[in-house]
């Protein structure tokens, strides 16, 4: 993301020499001694995230009156105020972004933007499991019968959590439980939010590829942990998208295989054409199996 102006009461604590650390949302390096991991001081960061928020609100109303190339810049005003350490707010705001694009037509665009707001939480929560793995599939099952047979037994996250003793200790644990869990809620939504809008950007793309990664995209919400938040025009999106896209996937991998094998064709003619030869004097047939083609002579 660029860089954004620095706020004033960074810029005069940085020119009065009180701090020593360059801005993290910059290009500065370091200096020798000074921490690469450089955070901004509390009321700094408070400060920021208050801006960001200001412009974010104002990018959700042009976002609501349609304006939604204006909106974007606003996002991107909103993005440039953030600490780049910050990655919750980071996802939030490029997932609307890509919302922006996906109204905007602009399908490889909203690709891009929902892939930043999902990478941003991978670094703050790490990724779901994949659906693909029989392995990851064992593990969904045997948390499955861990849930029907074994639920609280210690060392489940989903049991009973020990608070302590102490009245003040139990009070502040458990605050911070809860705040633990609501984060984690703010996390799974906004992961649901930018998968579906990357999905669909996807689809609308066409093309093997990008078939192919919507289906991987709507596998990770048919699944747990995701599936059970999806909300009921979601859920029926998904079903809906894992029955339609296979076969749209494998003819769409037909026809790009079919249009290589033509390049290579145009290609191969111009090699054998001083022989007198050309690919007319040999056969291609495909492997029903691999999907791959041999090559004979006829």
């Amino acid at each position: 993301m660029a860089p954004a102006a620095e706020s004033s009461a960074a810029a005069t604590r940085r020119k009065s020499g009180e701090i020593a650390v360059p801005d993290p949302r910059s290009g500065e390096e370091a200096e020798e001694g000074e921490s690469s991991a450089a955070r901004f001081s509390p009321e700094e960061e408070a400060t920021l995230l208050s801006q960001s928020h200001t412009e974010k609100l104002e990018a959700n109303e042009l976002f609501k009156s349609a304006q939604y190339s204006q909106a974007i810049s606003v996002y991107d005003r909103a993005l440039a105020s953030v600490p780049n350490y910050l990655e919750y707010e980071i996802a939030v705001l490029k997932s609307n972004v890509a919302a922006c694009h996906l109204k905007l037509v602009d399908w490889k665009a909203a690709v891009d933007e929902a892939t930043k707001s999902l990478e941003a939480l991978d670094r703050l929560d790490g990724p779901p499991p994949s659906t693909s793995s029989p392995s990851n599939k064992k593990d969904e099952r045997d948390a499955e019968a861990s849930g029907r047979n074994g639920a609280g037994k210690e060392g489940d996250d989903d049991g009973v959590v020990e608070l302590a003793d102490d009245d003040g200790d139990e009070g502040e644990a458990l605050e911070k439980l809860q705040k633990d869990d609501r984060r984690k809620d703010d996390i799974r939504r906004i992961r649901i939010k930018a998968l579906m809008r990357r999905a669909r950007a996807r689809t609308e793309q066409g093309g093997w590829g990008n078939l192919q990664g919507a289906l991987e995209d709507y596998n990770l919400l048919s699944s747990p942990p995701l599936s059970p938040h999806l909300s009921p025009p979601d859920t029926a999106t998904v079903r809906t998208a894992l029955s339609t896209l296979p076969p749209r996937i494998s003819a769409a991998k037909e026809k790009e295989m079919g249009e290589m094998m033509g390049k290579l064709k145009e290609l191969g003619n111009g090699i054998l054409k001083p022989f007198g030869l050309s690919t007319e004097s040999f056969k291609f047939e495909k492997d029903e199996g691999t999907g791959g083609y041999s090559v004979g002579m006829k």
